[in-house]
């Protein structure tokens, strides 16, 4: 059954039963990817010692492309485990079986490599806007006058600076998103991790969040790995987009997305756009392949 999310998008409600996958890992021999999953599970255990497997066996090369501002696209439905592939790339989990690497170091905890934003607002109530920004630089010791200088060119990327002296109560969710993407951003993290961070949000705060974050990916020089459970989302921000399973969660498929002239209102209704919309579907839903 196929689910409406947004006013004009498709949520992804994948019906498990017969459901067949196309995608086959092939990973680099010539260079040293950004990302590389190799036979990633993980299983969580209750204090019952009850098992639930969220993660089966994915392995995935994610190559760099050096001022590209790749967005890749982990698309499926809520509760499959997507997030739980987020917080393994970004060492908040320990996963049960294979391996992570980010420009070849295995991942074995949090770094400043990789940086994420969550769904849930996670600003300090009782710092400023900016002092939010600069946590991660006063925790590194960064001098005063350069996390000055570093803070009001994040609070300009994200249309924040008349904001830097107020508090998260004074903002709008997606103004707390914001304030999450300058805090991620100043610390130049080789990898993004989104974890749906525009969930929440209504469908016009969304749009302008969408097209933010396009802004900002042509302006850093990173990888963003971003979550979704919204078709037409993932087609309008991603590059390439991975489609998984159902729990435990797998690649059934990898789609790459053309590169389209300009991203805008007008590209959400065109052929193109919805061309790709209906082959990934057609991928979600159709039994056999």
């Amino acid at each position: 059954m196929k689910k409406q999310g947004e006013p004009g998008t498709i949520a992804v409600d994948i019906n498990p039963e017969g459901l067949e996958g196309t995608y086959k890992a092939v990973l680099s021999q010539d260079e040293t990817p950004k990302l590389r999953i190799l036979n990633l599970a993980v299983t969580y255990v209750d204090r019952a010692g009850q098992e639930t497997e969220a993660v089966r066996h994915i392995t995935l090369d994610i190559l760099d492309k050096p001022g590209c501002g790749e967005i890749v696209v982990f698309l499926g439905p809520s509760g499959c485990g997507k997030s739980t592939i987020l917080k393994a790339v970004a060492g908040l989990l320990i996963p049960t079986k294979g391996e992570i690497f980010v420009d070849g170091e295995p991942v074995t905890d949090t770094g400043r490599d990789r940086g994420m934003v969550f769904q849930a607002y996670t600003s300090f109530a009782w710092m400023t806007v900016r002092n939010n920004v600069e946590y991660g630089l006063r925790l590194r010791g960064v001098s005063a006058a350069e996390r000055r200088k570093l803070s009001q060119k994040y609070l300009e990327a994200v249309g924040l600076d008349s904001f830097a002296d107020r508090y998260p109560k004074d903002l709008s969710g997606g103004m707390k998103q914001r304030v999450a993407i300058a805090r991620t951003l100043i610390n130049q993290p080789r990898l993004v991790l989104m974890d749906e961070p525009f969930g929440a949000l209504d469908p016009g705060t969304r749009w302008g969040m969408q097209s933010l974050l396009l802004d900002v990916s042509k302006t850093e020089d990173n990888t963003i790995l971003f979550v979704t459970h919204d078709v037409s989302e993932a087609v309008y921000l991603a590059d390439t987009i991975y489609v998984l399973a159902p729990r435990p969660t797998h690649v059934l498929h990898r789609v790459d997305v053309p590169r389209f002239s300009e991203r805008n209102s007008i590209l959400k209704s065109s052929a193109e756009f919805r061309a790709i919309e209906k082959e990934l579907l057609d991928l979600l839903y159709t039994k056999e392949r």
